[in-house]
C-alpha cells in the first residue's frame, strides 16, 4: 500500500472505499476498495477534494483480487460447476445441474494452509439441487503475488477435480417388501408409497414391487428376477432387525456380495448394502418409512450418481450422522451426514 498522487494512479487498486456525499441525494461509496483506478475516475476523484490516494500498485507481479479470484475459480471447477463474475473479490462458484457432489477435501484443505487464499465450501456427497450455491473462493488480500495464484493452479491440476457435481443417473428400481403379515394381507403395505415418492425426488424409476413374505428363498429369488428384469437398483423393506423371524440380510447375502450390515447413523443403524455384480442392492430398515430423513438419503442418491459405495464410506458417515430430528426440517442444508 501507498499514498500517491491521483493523476498519477491509474491502472492501480484502491485499498478502501471512497465515499461521496451529495447533500439531499445519497451519501455512499462513489469507488469501492479494490477498484482499478482509470484515466476517466480522475476528474470525479478530484471533484470529490482526493488529491491523494492509498493505493495497491499491481505491478511486481501482483495480481488483483478479481482476477486471482477468476482464475482461482476457472481451477477449482471441475463437472457441472460455474462461477459467476467477481463481486468484491469473490466468485461463487454453483451446480448447473441435480446430482451428487464431490469434494476433494485434502486438495481443499491444501490450498486453504496459504494464509491469504479462502475456498469454502458446503457439505459434500449430499444430493444438490441445479443452482445451488456449493462454494465461494477469494483471496484475502486486494493483491496477491502471482506465484500465490499459481501454486492454487498446479494444486488444483493435480487434484482434479477438486469440486463436481455427478449428475444422477437413469434408475430402474425394483422393491423387495418382506413380511408375512404384509403378504397376507394383515397389515397394508406403507413402504412402497414412501419409497416411490425418494424416488421421485431423484428422478427415478419405481418398475416394480412384490411381497415374498418371510421366506429367505422366496426374497433371494426377488431380488434376482427384478434383476433380471433390468432393475439397477433394488430396495428390500422389512425383517432388518436381529429378531429370529427377520429373514432379509441372509437372504441378500444369497445372491449379492455384502458391503455393510449396519451403519454408525441414527435413524439407520439397521441399514445393509451389498453387491450383485454392479447392481447395488439395499436393506432399509424401518426408520425409512416413518422418519424424514435417515441412512436412505445419505446412502442411496450416492447409488444412483454410480458411485461404488464402500465400507469406509459408511463409516465416514459417523461424525454427523445423528439427526437431530429437528421439528422443522431443513435437510440438506443441515448437519446430517458426515
Amino acid at each position: 500500500m501507498k499514498l500517491i498522487e491521483t493523476e498519477k494512479a491509474v491502472g492501480m487498486v484502491l485499498c478502501h472505499d471512497l465515499t461521496e456525499i451529495i447533500p439531499g441525494v445519497r451519501k455512499g461509496a462513489a469507488f469501492k476498495k479494490g477498484h482499478i483506478v482509470t484515466e476517466e475516475d480522475i476528474p470525479h476523484l478530484l471533484d470529490m477534494g482526493k488529491k491523494h490516494l492509498y493505493v495497491w500498485d499491481l505491478g511486481d507481479g501482483y495480481v488483483h483480487e478479481n482476477d486471482a479470484a477468476e482464475r482461482m475459480a476457472r481451477a477449482v471447477c471441475g463437472a457441472n460447476i460455474s462461477g459467476g463474475a467477481p463481486s468484491e473479490g469473490k466468485i461463487n462458484l454453483k451446480a448447473e445441474c441435480d446430482g451428487i457432489l464431490k469434494i476433494d477435501r485434502a486438495a481443499v484443505y491444501d490450498l486453504c494452509r496459504d494464509p491469504e487464499i479462502c475456498l469454502a465450501t458446503i457439505r459434500p456427497d449430499r444430493l444438490i439441487r441445479k443452482g445451488k450455491q456449493v462454494a465461494g473462493t477469494r483471496v484475502i488480500p486486494l493483491a496477491v503475488k502471482e506465484e500465490t495464484v499459481h501454486r492454487f493452479e498446479e494444486i488444483c491440476a493435480a487434484h482434479a477435480p477438486v469440486i463436481e457435481i455427478v449428475p444422477l443417473k437413469p434408475t430402474k428400481i425394483g422393491i423387495v417388501t418382506t413380511g408375512s403379515e404384509i403378504q397376507s394381507g394383515r397389515i397394508k403395505d406403507s413402504f412402497g408409497d414412501v419409497l416411490r415418492a425418494k424416488a421421485a425426488e431423484c428422478g427415478a424409476e419405481v418398475i416394480g414391487q412384490v411381497f415374498p413374505g418371510d421366506d429367505e428363498t422366496a426374497i433371494a429369488q426377488a431380488i434376482t428376477d427384478f434383476i433380471a428384469q433390468g432393475a439397477t437398483l433394488v430396495e428390500v423393506t422389512g425383517g432388518m432387525s436381529v429378531d429370529p423371524d427377520d429373514r432379509t440380510p441372509a437372504a441378500i447375502r444369497r445372491v449379492a456380495e455384502p458391503v455393510s450390515y449396519g451403519a454408525p447413523v441414527l435413524p439407520g443403524a439397521m441399514f445393509m448394502l451389498a453387491y450383485a455384480g454392479e447392481v447395488p442392492v439395499v436393506g432399509l430398515p424401518g426408520c425409512v418409512m416413518f422418519a424424514r430423513r435417515t441412512i436412505f438419503d445419505l446412502i442411496v442418491p450416492r447409488l444412483m450418481a454410480g458411485e461404488r459405495i464402500t465400507r469406509e464410506d459408511i463409516v465416514a458417515q459417523a461424525v454427523g450422522g445423528l439427526c437431530e430430528s429437528c421439528e422443522n426440517c431443513t435437510y440438506p442444508a443441515c448437519g446430517f451426514g458426515g
